[in-house]
Parts: C-alpha cells; structure tokens; sequence
C-alpha cells in the first residue's frame, strides 16, 4: 500500500530562478527611470532629485526642457521574465559627472540597454563606448519619444557606427510590453555572445 509520505519523499523540490543583472543605460533625460518604473513588477528603488539653478550649467537641457529631476545614483526594479528567469534591473546616471558610479553598477552584470533618442543620438556615444570597451553586450533601444523623428533601425546603427551583431530596436519606455522585448534582447544576445566566446578556436 502507497502512502503519501513516500510520495512527497520522490518529488524534486522546485529549482529557484537564475536572477541576472542587466544594467539600463543612456544619456541624460532618455527614459531610463520610466523604463525600469514601467516594466518592474516591484515598486522601483529612485533616487531622483529636482533639477537646480546650480545646475544647469552642467546639465544640458536641450531637446529635454520639462525634465524637473534626475537620477544621481540608480533606479532599481526587478522583472520575472519567466518561472526560472528573473532579471534585476540598475538604470545608471545620464550625467558625466556621476559616471563614476558605473564601474560599481557593472560589477556582475550579464548585459546592458542603451536608450537612445533621436534627437539627442549623441548622448548614446558615451554608454556604447564605455560598454564595448569592457566586452558587456548591450542593445541599443531607441524611445520613440512623441514628436520625435523616427528612423529605421539600421539607419541608427549607422549613425551610431555599431557592430552589425549589436541589436538595435525601436521602444516605448512607457510600454510594459515594450521594456520586457527590449530585455529579451539584451538576454538572448547576451547568451549569444557567451556561446560564441566559449567556442573553440579553430586549429
């Protein structure tokens, strides 16, 4: 006779989620807190501040005049893509003065986003040079901001002289369904370029 003591002893527990970092980055007044805000499933970590007087000298406020606040440190969400996929999400400061923070937000992490906009194209120079020169894959996500010109991806990439492997997409940061594509990308090509490094050298 079965009991059920000795069937719960055969079940395998349930393996926890893989939890990866992937950092949410770009120039000043991209859409980087409304991307991370608008895809998290928990209430964001912000640490915004209003913009000051004193302030915008450094801060350039062209093309993004009604931005009020800015990042200084990072935002913080989490999404569960699926149940053995969890991504914690780091979007970095836009301002050069606060780039010494990246070294810190990169430690561990498996790739990146870099929110470009088109009016701004740019600002984008600064996030992809400093990712391709530490080997982080990253996807090169375009807001659509409203208003803005809109450009193919390829007319993007060129402009932004990019890899060809490099993903480049248009996004709504505003759009939950959005945000999750753009980090499926950045997952799926992370893992991509692992597989290639990990190939054998031919003879």
């Amino acid at each position: 006779m079965a009991f059920g003591r000795s069937d719960r002893s055969r079940r395998t527990a349930p393996a926890d989620p893989v939890t990866l970092k992937i950092l949410v980055a770009g120039g000043f007044g991209v859409g980087k807190t409304t991307l991370v805000g608008a895809v998290s499933e928990i209430k964001p970590l912000r640490t915004e501040e209003r913009l000051t007087e004193a302030g915008r000298p450094v801060d350039d406020l062209d093309g993004v005049e009604a931005k009020t606040t800015t990042t200084v440190a990072m935002d913080f969400g989490r999404i569960t893509l699926n149940e053995e996929l969890v991504l914690y999400l780091f979007g970095t400061p836009g301002q050069d003065r606060f780039w010494f923070l990246w070294d810190e937000l990169a430690l561990g992490a498996l790739g990146a986003v870099v929110l470009a906009d088109t009016r701004r194209l740019a600002d984008s120079f600064g996030a992809i040079d400093y990712f391709e020169r530490r080997g982080l894959p990253f996807t090169v996500a375009v807001n659509c901001f409203d208003g803005a010109d809109r450009y193919p991806p390829e007319a993007v990439r060129e402009a932004l002289d990019l890899s060809p492997e490099v993903p480049v997409m248009l996004c709504d940061a505003r759009s939950r369904e959005s945000a999750r594509d753009v980090l499926v990308s950045v997952v799926q090509h992370a893992l991509h370029t692992d597989a290639r490094r990990r190939e054998p050298a031919l003879p």
